[in-house]
């Protein structure tokens, strides 16, 4: 499985801005797709994470429900994080992830740099 993330990039608090996250490859065997984030000196957090199976659940970092929207469409193989409301506490590099339960592996994207001004 391969992975490509695009979107990011700079705004100012209050904006918005979208990520999305194509997969290629041996995408039958995904069972789900997220992002993670890490700020300087941090350690890398779930930001937002939608399941394949179990109707499509999602998950979200508490410091980020009701401003982060994760999709996903199935026909391109991608999924998609809405960020609004963004705060400078956002500012991080941003990893597209998908895991496969059945080989027990986890696909990293390259990240992708959102920075917050305020």
């Amino acid at each position: 499985v391969q992975l490509q993330a695009s979107g990011g990039g700079l705004v100012q608090a209050g904006g918005s801005l979208g990520l999305s996250c194509a997969a290629s490859g041996s995408i039958f065997s995904i069972n789900g797709m997220g992002w993670y984030r890490q700020a300087p000196g941090k350690q890398r957090e779930l930001v937002a994470f939608i399941f394949t199976t179990s109707g499509g659940s999602t998950r979200y970092a508490d410091s980020v429900k009701g401003r982060f929207t994760i999709s996903r469409d199935y026909a391109k193989n991608t999924v998609y994080l809405q960020m609004n409301s963004l705060k400078p506490e956002d500012t991080a590099v941003y990893y597209c992830n998908a895991i496969s339960v059945g080989s027990k592996s986890d696909y990293w994207g390259q990240g992708t740099l959102v920075t917050v001004s305020s």
